[in-house]
């Protein structure tokens, strides 16, 4: 068993990795995305029976590099992953990240489901969390002491990625005992013309994510050249806070390899506050060719009342939506030429006039181990549109244009170049700039240096500008990893110029270290961090582990230092037991917010979970 736990450490940390490289830049958060990932270690996909349905799951991957897998696999199915690298565009780290969610299995012609199969090879998994919270505050020798904590109980079966069904009962933190939450999903793939049924809790996704899209969209971060939306359709939610529909959906498809057609349709009823009611109804035909994708989504947006803002007269918010009724419809493309991919939607959005957004994009290839990516953005002021969630320089699709460019260069040997430079403006007042019209840029480089399998070390370098704001910063990173060790260390630093030519800086210091244990079925992993950003402006995004199906993207700020620590204790093959058990200790001269003059503020967390799996 144990080596079952190094594996299940080597996929771990490859999530977290991954994951990480989303989150830590631009803060964006989907939990349901990590969990798919998780799931997927322990369900892989069989590479030799995979649809581009299934491939654009892993949203690390470029239409280009699906393709490719796909059109190797039609050709001569694959014995081993090995054969991964022999298909183009595919490299050692796409490699060492594909394994952890691919097996290579014979093709099975069995497609019919019968009831007493489903239920005797499916697989059930029972999850139960604890978190509790501490927070104390010393103030002139007196201690205030605050407790908070919560819990969660979840079910999941899945027979082999066909029938999935999903429950969940939580308390959050600072909810009164009867302030529950629950939710739940049931998804069907593939039987017959059906392509997927879902009911519950879900998301839907098309196009770019003018229209309607995922919460977690590609954004600016390690994977500089992929920003184009390539996982379309309906899919399950796990969670039950925010980022998801509620109610019911089905996808048809018809047609073969070359050509198909799928047609969906789906409904959502939604309380976003205590009296508003918010139905969407919509839908979605595309058609795919060859290499060539073209769909037409629209959606109906029906509320009980009219929309309202809380600060109504804010300069930034004036053409947001107001009403109680607005459609949204768009047209998307992708077509591969090879070394040449080109992707892109139009959209418009009723409002006080009629809105257009509009994202295109074109990836090349010139030669092998170059991969460059060109992408233009508009969305004029009236556009605005609450499931829209594309690339972006702000959380809202509204009142922006730009241009960005990105390179990732892996042509030289143990080495990889990636950059990228985005600009942009705004022609209203936005969020946090008073200034209009206003402008910005974002310009980054990393370099990456790879000797060997067992230690790398990573550079970058950052400036950004938005508005009278300009922040520069760098961040550096060694990681060894042999024989179940893995070490980490890491270092952050930033400096912020204001408008009124105020200059602030955050600096972090981390040290990881992680050992699974050979002899006994137990994982270990200790983080000690130090960090001295006094200003918001300087904080410092770092990503944690956490236990199985959590994380934390800590975000860093005020004068202190950070602890925690996690165990897996894999106690028999279908019980496992994950804890972490964190801290932060904030000096009495921290000028952060949530910390009284001349206090010294400690923050514990404690999170258990226990999993049964059968």
């Amino acid at each position: 068993m144990s080596s079952v736990v190094l594996l299940i450490s080597f996929a771990l940390n490859v999530v977290n990795d991954i994951y990480a490289s989303f989150v830590e830049q631009e803060g964006i958060e989907d939990e349901d995305y990590y969990n798919e990932l998780i799931d997927l270690t322990s369900e892989p996909i069989n590479i030799n029976a995979a649809t581009y349905d299934d491939l654009t799951r892993l949203r690390f991957l470029r239409g280009e590099q699906i393709d490719a897998i796909l059109a190797y696999v039609d050709a001569h199915p694959m014995e081993s992953l090995n054969e991964l690298a022999l298909i183009d565009g595919l490299h050692d780290y796409d490699i060492r990240n594909l394994s952890c969610f691919f097996t290579a299995q014979p093709l099975s012609q069995e497609t019919k489901l019968y009831g007493r199969e489903v239920f005797h090879y499916a697989k059930h998994e029972i999850l139960t969390r604890l978190d509790a919270r501490n927070l104390e505050e010393s103030i002139h020798n007196s201690k205030l002491l605050i407790l908070n904590s919560q819990f969660k109980i979840s079910y999941k079966f899945n027979y082999q990625n066909r029938i999935l069904f999903g429950a969940t009962l939580q308390r959050p933190t600072g909810a009164p005992a009867s302030g529950l939450q629950y939710g739940g999903y049931v998804q069907v793939n593939d039987i017959g013309h059906l392509q997927t049924l879902v009911a519950g809790n879900y998301q839907a996704s098309f196009g770019q994510g003018l229209v309607i899209g995922n919460p977690f969209h590609m954004g600016k971060s390690t994977y500089v050249t992929q920003l184009e939306t390539t996982q379309e359709g309906l899919k399950k939610y796990s969670s039950v806070t925010g980022g998801g529909l509620h109610g019911a959906g089905a996808t048809l498809r018809f047609g073969g390899k070359r050509l198909n057609t799928r047609v969906t349709a789906f409904y959502s009823l939604q309380k976003d506050n205590d009296s508003l009611r918010h139905h969407a109804v919509g839908a979605n035909v595309s058609v795919r060719f060859n290499k060539v994708l073209l769909g037409v989504t629209a959606v109906e947006n029906i509320y009980s009342d009219s929309v309202r803002y809380y600060f109504a007269n804010a300069a930034y918010n004036q053409n947001y939506f107001r009403g109680n009724r607005q459609f949204v419809g768009g047209i998307n493309v992708r077509w591969n030429l090879g070394f040449l991919d080109l992707f892109g939607e139009v959209a418009t959005t009723q409002n006080k006039t009629w809105g257009v957004g509009t994202q295109v994009g074109l990836r090349a290839t010139p030669v092998s181990d170059i991969n460059l990516l060109l992408l233009y953005r508009y969305y004029s002021p009236t556009f605005d549109n609450t499931y829209a969630y594309a690339f972006s320089e702000t959380s809202r699709l509204n009142d922006e244009n730009g241009l960005y460019l990105a390179a990732d260069i892996t042509k030289l040997n143990h080495w990889r170049f990636t950059a990228y430079g985005d600009v942009f403006r705004f022609a209203g007042v936005k969020y946090g700039i008073p200034q209009a019209p206003s402008w910005g840029y974002d310009a980054q480089v990393q370099a990456t240096y790879l000797p060997s399998s067992t230690w790398q070390l990573d550079g970058r370098v950052r400036a950004k500008q938005k508005g009278k704001t300009a922040t520069y910063s760098t961040r550096w990173q060694f990681d060894w990893q042999q024989s179940g060790w893995h070490l980490r260390t890491r270092a952050d630093a930033n400096i912020v110029t204001d408008s009124v030519g105020a200059i602030t800086y955050g600096v972090s210091l981390s040290q990881d270290v992680q050992y699974s244990f050979s002899q006994v079925p137990l994982a270990l992993q200790l983080r000690l961090q130090g960090f001295d950003a006094r200003h918001w402006d300087n904080r410092i995004y770092l990503y944690e582990n956490d236990v199985l199906y959590a994380f934390s993207s800590n975000v860093t700020y005020g004068l202190g230092a950070r602890a925690y620590m996690n165990i897996r204790w894999q106690i028999i093959p279908q019980l496992a037991l994950y804890f972490k058990a964190s801290t932060t200790i904030h000096h009495p001269q921290s000028t952060i917010h949530n910390s009284r003059n001349g206090a010294q503020s400690t923050d514990t967390d404690l999170h258990l979970l226990l999993r049964a799996t059968l």
